[in-house]
């Protein structure tokens, strides 16, 4: 089965609303674009409808310096980015990620693993349901507040 990301993702871009995927995408090419100091400094924070990209810095002095430099970086994001270049750049103190900080599904806590008796109990509990993909869906999801629910780490 797919991620549910990428089904919302498809359902954003069947409904006009590209404004996430554009984020992505200049996300992905902002620190090509700007340079490694830049990009240590300011970071995309999102799109607004308008298609103006609203990007944090660590300052307010970087926010100053990366605002009279607004055109170098629409022309540079233009030419890395294309088409999903941003229309406006707007540049405010905000949070931006730390140098090589791992992204947060990396960062969070891993789940318990659950023991063969609760793998046994939860698939008892699903060996009902007829349809094979959601019977295993049921029995990983079982499987899982299970093991969570006899550790002691209860709910993360």
């Amino acid at each position: 089965m797919e991620r549910i990301g990428k089904e919302i993702e498809r359902g954003l871009a069947r409904m006009g609303d590209g404004a996430g995927l554009v984020l992505q995408e200049l996300t992905a090419c902002w620190p090509a674009a700007v340079g490694e100091q830049i990009a240590r400094n300011a970071w995309p924070l999102r799109v607004a409808r308008d298609g103006t990209l609203h990007v944090a810095t660590s300052s307010a002095t970087w926010a100053f310096e990366l605002d009279r430099m607004r055109s170098e970086i629409a022309e540079q994001l233009a030419a890395v980015a294309g088409e999903s270049a941003p229309k406006e750049l707007r540049f405010r103190p905000g949070p931006i990620p730390e140098p090589g900080a791992a992204p947060a599904e990396e960062r969070a806590p891993k789940p318990p693993q659950a023991s063969p008796e609760t793998s046994r109990e939860a698939a008892s509990a699903a060996s009902a349901i007829e349809d094979p993909e959601l019977r295993e869906l049921v029995v990983r999801a079982a499987r899982a507040s299970l093991a969570r629910a006899r550790s002691d780490r209860g709910f993360w």
